[in-house]
């Protein structure tokens, strides 16, 4: 039997001429299969809008795969969002016993809503917050979910610049 020679880090035009066909083969069947176009857009780009059902958890603290960080902001795959809508009180610090108690209850609330079933995400005129993270108006059920804060007296309504406290 004869040793074929090995050609170091690279590889011969007989062997990339082979996994280039391969290459075309998979892409051309995947698109006749309809199997997921990896060339999509990230899902967080301003075209997403897809109704998604997923389980949330709490993390107040650092990053999250699918989480409650508070009342207006959560991480999804790993992305972090800012409810774009909404102002909800702040729980990390919160400034005093009111805002905690009602930063809690936001959170908590808020939690609920995006398990009760699938979530849209919308884009605004802005893609990201100064502090990077995406401003999407999040929907469950077809309604904003800050509309439902709102409404509960859990949130107050946000449209940029400056934001008054919560403890009177």
């Amino acid at each position: 039997m004869r040793r074929r020679r090995h050609n170091g880090p690279f590889i011969s035009s007989f062997e990339w001429g082979g996994t280039l066909i391969v290459g075309l083969l998979v892409g051309l069947a995947s698109t006749l299969l309809g199997w997921p176009n990896i060339s999509q857009p990230h899902p967080f780009s301003a075209q997403f809008a897809q109704q998604e059902k997923i389980h949330f958890s709490l993390c107040h603290t650092g990053g999250g795969i699918n989480c409650v960080v508070d009342g207006d902001t959560v991480w999804i795959r790993g992305v972090k969002i800012r409810i774009a809508d909404i102002d909800t009180p702040e729980t990390h610090p919160p400034r005093c016993t009111t805002e905690a108690e009602l930063g809690s209850r936001a959170t908590l609330r808020l939690q609920a809503l995006l398990n009760a079933g699938s979530i849209t995400l919308e884009p605004i005129d802005r893609d990201e917050d100064r502090y990077g993270r995406k401003l999407r108006i999040v929907k469950q059920g077809g309604r904003s979910v800050g509309d439902i804060l709102v409404a509960e007296g859990l949130a107050r309504r946000y449209g940029g610049g400056a934001r008054s406290g919560w403890c009177g």
